[in-house]
């Protein structure tokens, strides 16, 4: 595994006492951490899931139901992918499940070359969630540093403008547009014109960073 892979933490949501305790036997064989739950609400219950891993979930539990709890993980804009396990799946609950963005949709008793496939393409794509996130974040935060005056000839720029054009559409001279691109350059830490847009278009929204007077 890698070092990502080894610090991910595997949440297997299954009211079946029997169950966990056959999939915690296997995964832990493989080196994987495992956190069991008896129900999607104990899984609602923790302060911290974690940010790196995946959700083994059994569709059919009293109370809070697997696709209930992927419903509202969903909501709350929760980053772990779902596998989904059964023994009583049908046609539409699978149709749900995918649509909701479940990884996999797996029928007991699980077949263990299957599941640790699934693990791993669950892991991959959790890894590239946080990563994505991370950059959205630090590009929000660079953003965050320039005037209202930058972002204005920012905006402008990756849309392709020269700083002639930039100059005449917010009436400035084109040596203080050019003022302008340098210091938003250097606050915004990029060496290229492909820095520069690559960094503008990671950010999640452009207006969510906060310009500076």
């Amino acid at each position: 595994m890698s070092d990502h892979l080894a610090t991910a933490v595997v949440h297997l949501i299954d009211d079946d006492a029997a169950v966990r305790a056959a999939l915690e036997l296997l995964l832990a064989s493989q080196g994987y951490t495992v956190h069991s739950h008896e129900s999607g609400d104990a899984f609602l219950a923790l302060p911290d899931p974690g940010e790196i891993g995946a959700i083994i979930l059994d569709i059919r539990m009293p109370g809070l139901s697997g696709l209930a709890l992927q419903e509202m993980l969903a909501e709350r804009a929760a980053k772990l992918p779902i596998i989904f396990i059964t023994g009583h799946g049908d046609v539409e609950q699978c149709a749900r499940a995918f649509r909701g963005g479940a990884i996999d949709f797996l029928p007991k008793p699980v077949n263990r070359a299957q599941l640790i496939d699934s693990l791993r393409r669950a892991f991959r794509l959790s890894i590239s969630r946080q990563a994505r996130d991370v950059a959205i974040k630090d590009a929000s935060e660079r953003l965050a540093r320039l005037s209202e005056r930058e972002h204005d000839i920012l905006e402008r720029v990756v849309d392709g403008c020269s700083s002639k054009e930039i100059a005449r559409e917010l009436d400035l001279s084109p040596r203080t547009v050019e003022a302008h691109r340098a210091s938003l350059f250097a606050k915004l830490e990029v060496g290229s014109l492909a820095e520069l847009i690559r960094l503008y278009l990671s950010a999640d929204r452009v207006a969510s960073a906060t310009p500076m007077p």
